[in-house]
């Protein structure tokens, strides 16, 4: 918990750079959620480094946000410093010569997608699927369509907001699992490069629109932030809950979604704690139907224990 001195020190020293009480659940693919005690937008390496240096003077709770595809903030927010990258750092470069493709931090995984099959280079096809940055992407290991971040990362660069070194680092370090890496809360990827391979760009772009066609008839669209939990070992999360009973349950302005039982849906102008709520009832209740505990996927920023 940060108090309300240090985020005074830290706004000080900060300055123009930071603003006070930002919408910060509104950054998120919920839309739901409190403010940002302070906001930090990240131009250059510059800006990241201000801020590692206001957190260890003030030691203010600092917040990495990327494009918030997969975070729910409480509404009451958070009260420390929350930090994301700018356009600056969304630039993506597709090296056909030695089949890899470099992206900023802050690229949406998407496009780094379909900049590599416009470039002739494939494997990387199932990232259309992924709505998060290139960093974020890389700090959770993120997959579908049978493949993820590990399967193709070579190298990763990172600024470390709580104090270490800064470092460039392979796909060794990385302690890849599923769902988890090494890259700590306080790091903020800035630059990663993976491994793709030569392509027709029309075999590509066919592939994706079987992906993206495929997510829009099993999921849903609105206000969510994809998959809640994450699968148990040999099974399906959506599955699960499906079996429990839960699809189509509602707390408040939640509802676990009609369409695919592992998406928790929030109402316009809804609630975040409801959407907490929510899940609490499901892990309950699938607990108490099956013996199992799900675990949640989607980070929680300023709510209790």
């Amino acid at each position: 918990m940060t108090s309300p001195e240090a985020i005074d020190a830290a706004a000080r020293l900060l300055g123009a750079l930071a603003e006070r009480d930002a919408p910060l659940g509104a950054r998120t693919t919920y839309r739901v959620g409190g403010h940002a005690a302070l906001l930090v937008v990240a131009h250059i390496g510059a800006d990241l480094r201000r801020v590692r240096t206001a957190v260890m003077e003030t030691n203010a709770d600092v917040l990495v946000v990327g494009r918030g595809s997969n975070m729910l903030v409480a509404d009451d927010g958070f009260d420390g410093i929350a930090v994301a990258l700018g356009d600056e750092f969304a630039d993506v470069a597709p090296n056909v010569g030695a089949a890899t493709i470099t992206a900023g931090g802050a690229a949406a995984f998407p496009l780094l997608a379909r900049a590599a099959a416009a470039a002739g280079l494939g494997g990387l096809e199932w990232a259309v699927g992924i709505p998060g940055s290139v960093g974020g992407a890389v700090r959770m290991n993120a997959g579908g369509h049978g493949s993820d971040v590990a399967a193709h990362l070579m190298a990763w660069s990172f600024v470390d907001l709580g104090g270490g070194p800064d470092g460039e680092r392979t796909l060794a370090d990385l302690d890849a699992s599923y769902r988890h890496t090494s890259v700590g809360a306080a790091h903020v990827v800035v630059e990663a490069t993976l491994a793709a391979n030569p392509a027709d760009p029309a075999e590509a772009d066919a592939a994706m629109a079987e992906i993206v066609r495929w997510r829009r008839a099993n999921q849903p669209g609105g206000q969510n932030a994809g998959s809640v939990f994450t699968n148990p070992d040999h099974d399906s999360a959506g599955r699960i809950i499906d079996a429990a009973g839960c699809k189509g349950l509602r707390v408040g302005s939640a509802e676990v979604s009609t369409k695919h039982a592992n998406f928790i849906q929030a109402d316009p102008g809804g609630s975040a704690d409801d959407v907490r709520a929510l899940m609490f009832e499901v892990q309950r209740r699938v607990f108490e139907a099956t013996g199992i505990e799900l675990k949640t996927e989607v980070r929680l920023i300023g709510f209790g224990p």
